[in-house]
């Protein structure tokens, strides 16, 4: 799977709309083109509502049927998401029901240039708030608030190791598996994000924890930079990520650092990213963990795409046999407006061997 990997480097990814990377390859976008927030994610804006409304479902309400809009006032947006999902295992032989998210969107715009948002999922009782002024040269940023720091590809299923892993999953076994990018891993962070012409952004961001790290912890830094290109009818982009965080593992305080790649490209009906992820001081002191992420999709119609994803991660690279792996086979179906369907077939590789497979149908409702 590095020959895999090192191809998707080659070939060169990400911004997000919904949280997903690929529409914005597909459409040539940038994060701020579809989100109030700069790195996406979150509330999506008038440009971000009109997508989910009227472009990515096979079927759109009529505007003379029913109006839509994410406004309450004319400086005011509402927007939500909600996942849960149906899971069986062959090693349970059978199947259960599980909430995933479910959070609620609001953004203020104070004045041209600062907007104010505010997030709360109701189902993890996680919420985010935070203020955000373009008051730099070139439309860049200040952030300044509660939020997740920006690191690699935010992919929407956290069930990718270079995500949460294994984290919450049903059925999953023993510690969690994945980097610290979980449904519940926010900082209280101060972020400068500078648009480097209008091919480049850089993010830094310094705060920490908000969960379960004591007050004399030194504070995380986390930074990204991405550089996005045209060429002809490819959307190509690849960029680097840093992090210093602080984390807790059996009582213990590690000094965690991780150091990862990612790039892509969308082109037509097609989209490929990967990333790899070196991790140092994770899972336990002086031990060396690695996370690789490879997605590749295909618009076979109008609300439909067929996604395969191929996720691994080694705790220790020093141990032999302890890595794992799984390989997702699925769909994603929209279709209606605001309304998304994935079923999704999940083999997990390990050694030695356990009959764990799993199918997994999950539903997204948004606004």
């Amino acid at each position: 799977m590095r020959k895999l990997f090192l191809i998707s480097l080659i070939i060169l990814i990400s911004n997000e709309i919904n949280a997903l990377p690929r529409f914005a390859l597909m459409q040539k976008d940038k994060c701020i083109d579809c989100h109030v927030n700069p790195t996406g994610g979150i509330i999506r804006n008038e440009n971000g509502f009109f997508f989910g409304k009227n472009v990515i479902s096979l079927i759109s309400p009529r505007e003379q049927d029913i109006k839509l809009s994410p406004k309450l006032t004319d400086n005011v947006l509402f927007g939500f998401d909600y996942r849960s999902q149906i899971l069986y295992s062959n090693e349970k032989k059978r199947a259960d029901f599980q909430d995933m998210t479910g959070s609620l969107y609001l953004s203020a715009s104070v004045s041209e240039k600062i907007d104010v948002l505010a997030k709360y999922d109701f189902v993890n009782s996680i919420w985010e708030g935070y203020g955000i002024a373009r008051i730099l040269p070139n439309n860049s940023y200040i952030k300044i608030g509660s939020f997740v720091p920006y690191f690699g590809v935010r992919l929407d299923d956290h069930t990718s190791y270079t995500r949460g892993g294994d984290f919450g999953l049903l059925f999953s076994q023993g510690i969690s598996r994945g980097l610290i990018y979980n449904p519940f891993y926010v900082e209280t962070s101060l972020e400068f994000g500078v648009n480097i012409s209008n091919f480049g952004l850089f993010t830094a961001s310094i705060g920490k924890n908000r969960f379960n790290m004591p007050l004399t912890s030194d504070p995380n830094i986390t930074t990204r930079f991405e550089v996005n290109q045209i060429v002809g009818d490819a959307a190509l982009m690849i960029g680097g990520s840093f992090a210093s965080v602080k984390t807790k593992f059996l009582g213990n305080v590690l000094n965690t650092k991780l150091y990862g790649g990612f790039a892509g490209i969308g082109f037509n009906r097609f989209s490929m990213i990967g990333e790899y992820d070196k991790v140092s001081d994770y899972l336990a002191k002086d031990a060396k963990s690695t996370a690789l992420m490879v997605e590749v999709s295909y618009l076979l119609n109008v609300g439909l795409e067929a996604i395969m994803r191929y996720d691994r991660f080694d705790p220790n690279t020093n141990a032999d046999k302890d890595e794992h792996a799984h390989l997702t086979i699925g769909l994603e179906f929209f279709p209606y407006s605001f309304i998304e369907l994935r079923p999704q077939y999940r083999i997990k590789i390990e050694e030695p061997e356990v009959s764990n497979n799993s199918f997994v149908l999950q539903f997204h409702f948004w606004y």
